[in-house]
């Protein structure tokens, strides 16, 4: 369901800015999280398995990355 009013004042941070920063802190925390999965399937043995973890580890942490240089750009501005 779409709102259509900000609710930053909510917040104190704009949709948008708090939505980049969830956005941020998920991809990290599911890099974190991948991490243990990677190692679960190291341990079984499952090398398919712990590749494709560590494919999307590789794509959390871009995210992660991405989201970081964004927050630093937007809230370092004042926005």
């Amino acid at each position: 369901m779409a709102q259509d009013q900000e609710t930053g004042n909510v917040t104190g941070t704009k949709d948008k800015n708090y939505n980049l920063i969830w956005f941020t802190e998920q991809a990290l925390s599911n890099a974190l999280r991948l991490e243990q999965y990677i190692q679960d399937a190291q341990r079984d043995g499952d090398d398919e398995l712990a590749t494709l973890f560590q494919k999307a580890q590789a794509d959390s942490r871009k995210g992660g990355d991405v989201g970081k240089q964004m927050l630093a750009q937007r809230l370092g501005a004042g926005s």
